[in-house]
């Protein structure tokens, strides 16, 4: 896909929206919808996906709803900092497919690092179960 194309409205994050998909979920407002990634690259890493908009990527997403977007942003990763306790976090972003964007809804991948463990690739690993994510998601929960 190039950078810049129509919005899917049958990608699995807008199906996530409309409730046609489950997730486990973290946080949820009218701007934006937190919920645990199914293919981690490590434990605890979470998405933040914007509501109301039809953005692809972050160069898609409308000047007014950038600034609420970015505050939730940063409420999650603070979030999972203080449910999660790492050593750092990552908070990446991806546009188009060359630059590692597999899912055509923008989002912010929030990823606790401690130091000695390894990450895994992105988007690669084994799907994880809402049983298995669920406990991570009760922390960071606590932490908001």
């Amino acid at each position: 896909m190039t950078l810049h194309a129509p919005y899917d409205a049958n990608n699995i994050f807008a199906k996530i929206l409309r409730g046609e998909m489950p997730s486990v979920k973290v946080f949820e407002d009218n701007v934006a919808l937190a919920f645990m990634d199914v293919f981690p690259q490590v434990e605890g890493h979470t998405l933040v996906i914007p509501k109301g908009v039809e953005a692809r990527n972050f160069l898609d997403l409308p000047e007014a709803a950038l600034g609420d977007y970015m505050l939730r942003v940063q409420k999650v990763a603070r979030a999972v900092e203080a449910g999660l306790k790492p050593d750092g976090l990552r908070v990446v972003q991806f546009n188009g497919a060359p630059a590692g964007q597999t899912v055509f809804h923008l989002h912010f991948h929030i990823m606790p690092v401690w130091e000695g463990v390894k990450m895994g690739a992105h988007a690669s690993g084994s799907m994880k179960s809402a049983a298995e994510l669920e406990p991570l998601a009760a922390r960071i929960r606590a932490g908001f």
